[in-house]
């Protein structure tokens, strides 16, 4: 597991989005986990799951021959989701600024100036701003350059 990190609007999906190709070419089956701060809608409505899950359904799924969804009115936490990804190589967390994870966390221009992360949990900064950390190399707001810090931490740890 390796959450980014980074406050509100930091850039976490788009790293993430440009982080998984790169991750993809070194042959890694990732999953992601995000956690939503406010409550989401599961499917749109008007969706045949939608209309289910809007009528009182507890749960519900879909499915075609490539891939499925499932919906369950339960709580959960990252852990549980996480424990669903037990064949995935590597679960990208994203959010998690305060939990325990190794992490990338993006410090922005604009966004935010200075970590907010406890520093003995990061594997990096991804920042475009000139900010050093005694301990944490920086890289740019980059996929591939973040995607490197993850491949050698997983060499580092044994599991690549």
């Amino acid at each position: 597991m390796v959450a980014v990190s980074g406050v509100k609007n930091s850039g976490k999906t788009t790293l993430i989005t440009a982080m998984l190709p790169h991750l993809n070419a070194a042959g890694l089956k990732v999953a992601t986990v995000k956690h939503d701060g406010h409550l989401f809608t599961s499917d749109p409505e008007g969706t045949d799951t939608g209309k289910h899950m809007a009528a009182g359904a507890w749960g519900t799924a879909i499915f075609d021959r490539e891939k499925y969804k499932i919906v369950r009115q339960d709580p959960v936490d990252e852990k549980e989701l996480i424990a669903r990804f037990s064949d995935a190589d590597l679960v990208l967390l994203e959010g998690f600024k305060h939990s325990p994870w190794p992490k990338l966390e993006l410090v922005r221009k604009g966004n935010s100036d200075a970590p907010v992360c406890d520093s003995g949990t990061l594997l990096a900064l991804v920042t475009d701003l000139d900010l050093a950390l005694p301990g944490v190399p920086s890289v740019p707001f980059d996929g591939a350059a973040a995607a490197q810090v993850v491949l050698d931490y997983l060499k580092q740890e044994g599991r690549l």
